[in-house]
């Protein structure tokens, strides 16, 4: 029997591999390997005139591009679909770069897009203290550590900072890469306790920390008074649930201390008229707001905000397409960890969702996930190491 198959090729880098397997001449892999790597990219409000040249050049160039109806007319915005090879697209973007109407700007784009797509590297990100973060060589595990009595799964569990800085010991001992620190719920339905109780919670338990543990200390506040707090007690990095929009000025904060954010998409009522695209142009508003508090590009790690005004339904879309997220071009941190669509998916309660939360795990990694934010710290552990197997195993 012959081994006739279909090749399923993700990027360039596979695309190179499947030529050379089949003994293709080394001149003829790099021209042919953008051929094969297919790629769709949706443009978003483009101006009919500019989306006309846009349509024009791609179909030139073999690939094609969708516009609504009217476009011909030139009249208002209409969003784009673009289905080509890499190599159409270095084409198109060859060709409007020397285009008006914004073009140019657009080709900057597809050019920062489509190479987010491709095998993103290692990046050691240098922390404070002297510690370091490096993303991309494994799926890093972020354990959570919730000093509040009414958090959704764990609340009141550690009640003291002994209880607490034994748990954080624990999960490091457990494989947990990142230690991430909560004092206050973020549950649906919280209650917002003042910014000293916060701080009573929170900053000893950091301080203690700081000395004790050989990995990164992260703490999960969106108040700047919490985050400089914690920043001088010892944290290493801030998760802030708002994407910077609840406190103007953690931002500056961050930026001051040079400190990684995570930025986590949360839109308050949970109204879409698109999902993806709207998550997607919430978190480039939320980078813009970043880079232009201070915070540099290379310290901003984003995470599309799983059970944070998204329903059943929505998060399980968000989950299946991670990986389009990736065309931002940062990092990205899951947390599914026992959360609520889980138990909508599996009829169960809070404390019976482990197999469920080890299950998105596997399935955020395989999208696409830098980062997983979890109760359950070997069990996930060994989930990812398993799956960062299968992903990143040459061949």
């Amino acid at each position: 029997m012959k081994g006739d198959h279909v090749v399923f090729i993700p990027d360039r880098q596979q695309a190179e591999k499947a030529l050379e397997e089949i003994g293709a001449d080394r001149a003829g892999i790099q021209w042919m390997a953008p051929k094969a790597v297919f790629r769709v990219v949706k443009l978003k409000s483009v101006p009919c005139p500019a989306a006309n040249i846009i349509k024009q050049e791609m179909l030139s160039k073999g690939g094609e591009a969708a516009v609504k109806r009217d476009t011909v007319s030139g009249q208002g915005d209409t969003d784009v679909l673009l289905m080509g090879t890499l190599r159409h697209y270095r084409l198109l973007v060859d060709k409007l770069k020397m285009q008006p109407f914004g073009l140019e700007r657009i080709a900057a784009e597809l050019t920062g897009m489509l190479n987010s797509l491709e095998e993103p590297g290692v990046k050691v990100l240098k922390l404070l203290g002297g510690k370091s973060l490096t993303i991309g060589e494994r799926t890093l595990i972020m354990g959570i550590l919730n000093l509040t009595p009414d958090s959704f799964s764990d609340g009141g569990r550690y009640p003291d900072t002994a209880a607490a800085v034994a748990r954080a010991l624990q999960m490091v001992e457990e494989g947990a890469d990142i230690v991430d620190i909560g004092g206050m719920s973020t549950r649906p339905g919280h209650t917002i306790v003042p910014v000293e109780e916060e701080l009573r919670r929170v900053v000893p338990v950091v301080e203690k920390l700081a000395g004790l543990l050989p990995v990164p200390i992260s703490v999960d506040t969106y108040r700047a008074e919490v985050a400089r707090a914690c920043l001088e007690a010892g944290a290493d990095i801030i998760n802030d649930i708002s994407s910077l929009a609840f406190d103007s000025r953690l931002a500056g904060v961050i930026a001051e201390y040079r400190a990684p954010v995570i930025i986590m998409h949360n839109r308050p009522g949970g109204v879409y008229q698109n999902l993806i695209d709207d998550i997607t142009a919430d978190l480039r508003t939320a980078l813009t707001r970043a880079t232009e508090a201070g915070i540099s590009e290379d310290r901003i790690i984003i995470d599309p905000g799983i059970g944070f005004g998204k329903n059943a339904q929505e998060n399980l879309v968000v989950l299946k397409r991670l990986r389009e997220f990736r065309s931002l071009g940062k990092p990205i941190l899951l947390g599914t960890s026992r959360k609520r669509f889980i138990g909508a998916a599996l009829d169960l309660p809070v404390g019976e969702r482990l197999e469920g939360s080890l299950a998105t795990v596997a399935i955020g990694i395989m999208n696409g996930a830098d980062i997983i934010r979890v109760h359950d710290v070997w069990q996930s552990k060994r989930v990812a190491g398993m799956t960062d197997a299968v992903v990143r195993c040459d061949g």
